[in-house]
């Protein structure tokens, strides 16, 4: 349930309801040999179809039931964005969908450039943060979204215990890391409190709801914004939040990649050193989190004077959910991904501590 497995997208020639659809549409159909598939949650194939039509095309797999209500957040989002054509959100055009077989085909932008290419790269620069943060006020601005449900995240009921299908199917790694987080009752506290915090506390508006670099694609000189599986009304500090939480974890990474690099793989690293090289990666992306941060506010969304410190409690909650799906791919847990749960812990349990940090100041309140 919590898991997202990456998945190697099936041949299109297994799963001729594509083609079908795309016919439907009248957009052609697409050449096994000249599709393009992208391994992720969701199967998907994108690429030129013989009338020349440029279609990405996923398929909303797993449980039905579950994958219909995604369906319809998809649907839901383009529907908002057509009432508010120059609302300051770009989203791929939505060109088709069977909700039978739950496909979704939208216009493909082939030669944009992901939010965490750019990053990995160093491409990802402030006016692009800037940018992003305009374009999540701009959907916080939205008329409201039909899905008012509570978002899953974070499983508070897993602190308690997992249960045994997520149990057999863990890595050691994984299990350790859970023990670890149901061991830790002020950590338990702080996700349950956040959660309480969001329902009493925040102005729902319509969120994108899971937020990651990759679901930002540069065409050109235009932003988009990818993934609206789990559109629905929320706390915006969800949004800012894992997008500083992004970062959070990009440095952390860097940190990892580095010290393999610099010191060869599986180097353990003195927690003093992780501490400083963490730091430091932390301070390099700052001013990537203050640029969308200003963005955000200069989109003229209505902003809350709690919302920084809301936020950077997510970005906390936000880096350990990442960390736990990276322990889903390794046997061990090295020290420097414990320092980065202690990290994430430090800002939920004392956000406003840690807001600075992340360059989420407080705003004055703007009136709504």
């Amino acid at each position: 349930m919590l898991r997202k497995e990456k998945l190697e997208a099936l041949p299109l020639a297994e799963a001729p309801e594509v083609n079908a659809l795309l016919e439907r549409l009248g957009l052609g159909t697409l050449a096994p040999a000249e599709t393009s598939t992208f391994a992720g949650r969701n199967n998907n194939w994108a690429g030129r179809t013989d009338n020349g039509s440029r279609v990405f095309v996923k398929r909303l797999d797993g449980d039905r039931a579950e994958s219909i209500l995604r369906f319809h957040r998809v649907l839901d989002l383009q529907a908002v964005l057509a009432s508010r054509p120059d609302g300051g959100l770009r989203s791929p055009r939505l060109l088709g969908a069977d909700e039978e077989s739950r496909l979704v085909v939208f216009e493909w932008l082939e030669d944009a450039r992901a939010g965490n290419t750019m990053a990995a790269d160093g491409e990802f620069t402030p006016e692009t943060a800037r940018e992003a943060g305009r374009s999540i006020g701009a959907l916080h601005r939205l008329p409201a979204a039909a899905d008012t449900s509570p978002h899953p995240l974070p499983p508070t009921w897993a602190l308690q215990a997992i249960p045994l299908s997520m149990f057999s199917s863990a890595r050691i790694a994984e299990l350790r890391y859970w023990g670890l987080l149901q061991r830790d009752r002020p950590l338990a506290d702080a996700l349950a409190e956040l959660r309480l915090r969001e329902e009493r506390d925040a102005e729902h508006r319509p969120s994108h709801s899971d937020l990651r670099l990759d679901q930002f694609l540069l065409d050109g000189t235009d932003l988009y914004v990818l993934d609206w599986e789990e559109f629905r009304m929320a706390d915006p500090a969800r949004d800012v939040g894992a997008f500083a939480g992004e970062w959070l974890h990009h440095a952390i990474r860097k940190v990892n990649s580095e010290t393999d690099r610099y010191y060869g793989a599986g180097t353990t690293l003195s927690h003093d050193l992780i501490v400083e090289r963490g730091s430091a990666e932390i301070a390099a992306v700052r001013p990537l989190i203050a640029a969308f941060w200003q963005g955000y506010l200069d989109s003229g969304v209505p902003v809350d004077a709690t919302l920084p410190e809301r936020a950077t409690a997510f970005a906390g909650w936000h880096l350990l959910d990442r960390l736990l799906a990276s322990a889903g791919t390794q046997t061990r847990l090295r020290p420097v991904d414990l320092a980065a749960a202690g990290i994430g812990r430090t800002a939920l349990l004392t956000p406003s501590h840690f807001t600075e940090t992340l360059g989420l100041t407080t705003p004055h309140p703007t009136p709504a």
